[in-house]
Parts: C-alpha cells; structure tokens; sequence
C-alpha cells in the first residue's frame, strides 16, 4: 500500500499519516512543493511545542513565494524532521517517505478529521 492511500489531506495542502500509536506525521502534499517550485528556507516549531488545529506551525519559502503551514489536526510536537531543516530542497524530491515536517502526539477527537480528504479526494479537488 503506498503512502498516498494512508495520508488524510487539508485544503491547505497539509497531509496526516496516523502512525497508529497516537503519532502522527505532518507534512506537505506534493501538490504544494509542486506549486512552490525550489523550496529554498524551511522554518519548523520546537519539540514540546503545542498547536491547535489550524494555528501555523511553520513557515516554508521558495524562489516564487512564502508560505505559512497550518496544523491539520490538535497536538504536540515529538519530533522535527532536522534533515529537510537543513536542506529544505530534499522536499522537492520527497514529500511522503523522507520529507515529513513534524511528528506530533495527539489525542484528536475524530471530529478534527472530518474536514480532512483522503488522498485521491483530495487530487481530484484539484483539478
């Protein structure tokens, strides 16, 4: 099963991946690194950190513009993904397996996912 099958996605073109052990992993859709074209800067919130959903957890720049990355679900900050910190560019090479943002412990209510579409609801939205 590839990974675009287990990702819930936002219209603000952030994915969730339930890690099935109350984690879950944050990043961005391919559609939005495609948008943005070269990401050049990559800022991400501190371990321990909480958001609510929908608060901006980061902010992410291109040759073409800046971004805020909005939470898609409640919770805190386990781990930073220091890699695409450092080199944000791997983003635009992976987004899924290697170019996860953040993990964040959560105890979301299912109702922070009934906004969230699954991936191919999500593409097709698009189009």
């Amino acid at each position: 099963m590839s990974i675009t099958e287990k990702i819930l996605c936002s219209k603000s073109h952030e994915y969730v991946l339930d890690n099935e052990n109350g984690t879950y992993t944050i990043g961005l859709t391919d559609y939005a690194v495609e948008q943005l074209g070269d990401i050049v800067f990559l800022e991400l919130p501190e371990v321990g950190a909480e958001f609510k959903k929908g608060e901006t957890f980061g902010t992410i720049e291109s040759v073409k513009a800046a971004s805020e990355i909005y939470m898609p679900i409640s919770g805190k900050v386990i781990a930073i993904n220091d890699t695409v910190v450092d080199a944000p560019e791997a983003l635009n090479e992976d987004v899924y397996e290697n170019g996860w943002l953040i993990k964040v412990e959560s105890a979301v209510a299912e109702t922070e996912f009934e906004d969230l579409l699954e991936y191919e609801d999500y593409k097709e939205e698009l189009e």
